[in-house]
């Protein structure tokens, strides 16, 4: 008895359907990924900002005497 040897080299229809699938959802996720990853840089830059800019206390005493008003 001889054995037969079947050789596929190209992916059938339905092989090719499955691997574009999978590359758009691939895509799909990495894009996710990356607009989620802009989001949290831009959340940290706020909170960084939030956090060192720290208010002036004579701040307001100047802007009143500016002002001719007396101090508080």
């Amino acid at each position: 008895m001889t054995s037969v040897t079947v050789h596929i080299t190209a992916p059938t229809p339905v092989e090719l359907g499955v691997l574009r699938v999978a590359h758009r959802l691939t895509a799909f996720v990495e894009q996710r990924v990356e607009r989620r990853a802009e989001r949290r840089l831009i959340a940290l830059d706020l909170l960084r900002q939030q956090q060192t800019s720290r208010h002036d206390p004579h701040a307001v005493d100047h802007a009143l005497a500016q002002l001719g008003l007396p101090e508080r």
